[in-house]
């Protein structure tokens, strides 16, 4: 094999050319977030998701999707898994299922589980980053950041 070497100056041509090249505008939607200077209007702040970027442009339009669906009497399937039941987000999905937002929910086994478990006794906000066999050394279980001991777990 033939070694190829480039001198510092060739480096720096080929840096200039790849990162000082001219580039096309680009057209769309400015990202900007919810001002609060004006205070908290929550229909105004999820609105606003449309044009925050990273998920919450996906939020925004699962809303749309969401709105026209309700607006189309449409059969509304609720499908999650069981970390969804254990995180905070159980508490929107019994508020859809208490308000009949929802036609039918599909969950998994542990789904059905997680949510009787989590009846018992409250998980914990813990740290992504805490150690697995410390945490078995004290009989508590993880899910994510989500602590959960196991004198719920075991009954």
């Amino acid at each position: 094999m033939t070694k190829i070497t480039i001198t510092e100056k060739q480096k720096e041509n080929i840096a200039r050319k790849n990162l000082l090249k001219e580039g096309e505008e680009v057209e769309g939607i400015a990202i900007k977030g919810y001002d609060f200077s004006s205070g908290a209007d929550y229909e105004k702040l999820v609105s606003s998701f449309a044009s925050s970027g990273f998920q919450a442009s996906n939020l925004a339009k699962a809303t749309e999707i969401i709105n026209k669906m309700i607006e189309d009497k449409a059969t509304i399937f609720l499908g999650y898994t069981s970390n969804m039941v254990s995180s905070g987000v159980r508490e929107t999905i019994r508020f859809l299922v208490q308000h009949k937002k929802v036609n039918v929910c599909a969950t998994t086994g542990g789904g059905v589980e997680e949510d009787i478990i989590k009846c018992l006794a409250d998980f914990i906000l813990g740290d992504f980053g805490a150690s697995g066999s410390e945490l078995r050394e004290k009989a508590i279980n993880r899910i994510g950041n989500i602590f959960v001991p196991n004198s719920i777990c075991c009954i």
